[in-house]
């Protein structure tokens, strides 16, 4: 038995040892960064950036095997943020946040394999306003304003 568990972990060790992990930077035309991360065997890995033609950065996160996983922020052209939120083998899930240009919340809303799946949430001067409730990206209902909004939810559901 020891001799098995001492060759399967000589495998994975030499497994590991023929990834080629290589940091890959790509550039547009103009000569500014395009992206930068790391390549194992080819795919996207760990951390990554990418840029504007400007060179402000676009979107930033990790990578598992060429698909977003983790948190990723995303960014309007001037460098404000624009989104953020959690990747899931290459989906959208859990709550995302939508800013505009001046970073102040516009609207978060719960995503399930990136679809609308649960409540949407409006926000102006960063106050709740509105409200709608999805399952599978299809509207089920709508609350023109947060008094009847938190009347028929429990706010812990937005957790």
């Amino acid at each position: 038995m020891q001799i098995i568990i001492m060759f399967i972990s000589l495998l994975t060790t030499i497994t590991n040892l023929s990834a080629k992990k290589t940091y890959e930077k790509s550039y547009y035309e103009n000569g500014t960064i395009k992206s930068e991360g790391w390549l194992v065997n080819g795919a996207k890995e760990d951390y990554w950036k990418f840029y504007y033609t400007n060179g402000v950065i676009q979107k930033e996160g990790h990578f598992h095997q060429n698909k977003p996983v983790k948190y990723w922020y995303f960014y309007y052209q001037n460098g404000s943020l624009e989104s953020e939120g959690h990747y899931t083998n290459g989906k959208k899930n859990n709550w995302w946040l939508f800013y505009d240009t001046m970073e102040k919340i516009n609207h978060k809303c719960q995503l399930e394999n990136d679809q609308k799946n649960g409540y949407c949430l409006m926000y102006e001067n960063e106050k709740i306003i509105s409200a709608a409730k999805y399952k599978a990206g299809k509207k089920l209902k709508e609350w023109t304003n947060f008094t009847s909004f938190a009347r028929e939810n429990k706010l812990s559901d937005l957790k």
